[in-house]
């Protein structure tokens, strides 16, 4: 049964080959397609330290709030990750949410997406959060239908052009 972890170097090589396979589809997060697999494989550290740098009690740069990355993982394989904001600012109160979520390229169409959001929402259940707001593209049905799947009650759909290029669903969830 996958689980969520902290980012790791137990998982480094399967995580490198889920950013290969997002990098080769175009279908990943930003950031994802725009990592140096190279320089990662060569000094994984820095990238484990980029993923954790807003976890309490860092002290945040202006504008960010507290977050934390995990990955979800069956056995030694990585299979997505999630990013949870542990409040929201304005920017992440119209565009991004409290949770973000990708499930890599070769995983996806299995339930993982289900699974990851749900245990994202058990963790944000341990915060205290009351409910939380995850959004997603119009045109994703899949990710409609993970938060849907979830108790995602929709809010409407907007648009955002100073963060994004499509219009977005948001949609909360009460926990």
């Amino acid at each position: 049964m996958p689980i969520l972890v902290p980012p790791s170097e137990q998982y480094k090589a399967s995580f490198l080959d889920a950013v290969r396979e997002a990098q080769a589809t175009g279908s990943g997060l930003g950031d994802t397609l725009t990592w140096n697999v190279e320089e990662a494989e060569a000094d994984f550290g820095p990238l484990l330290a980029a993923l954790c740098r807003f976890e309490p009690p860092a002290e945040l740069p202006a504008g960010y709030v507290h977050a934390e990355y995990r990955w979800l993982v069956e056995g030694d394989t990585y299979l997505g990750r999630v990013s949870l904001r542990h409040t929201l600012n304005d920017r992440l109160r119209e565009f991004g949410g409290h949770i973000g979520y990708e499930i890599r390229p070769g995983a996806r169409g299995q339930g993982h997406g289900k699974r990851i959001l749900a245990l994202a929402l058990d963790r944000a259940r341990e915060l205290g959060l009351p409910r939380v707001l995850v959004t997603c593209d119009v045109d994703n049905l899949a990710s409609r239908g993970v938060i849907e799947a979830n108790g995602g009650g929709l809010e409407g759909e907007f648009e955002v052009p100073q963060y994004h290029d499509k219009p977005i669903r948001r949609y909360w969830i009460t926990l």
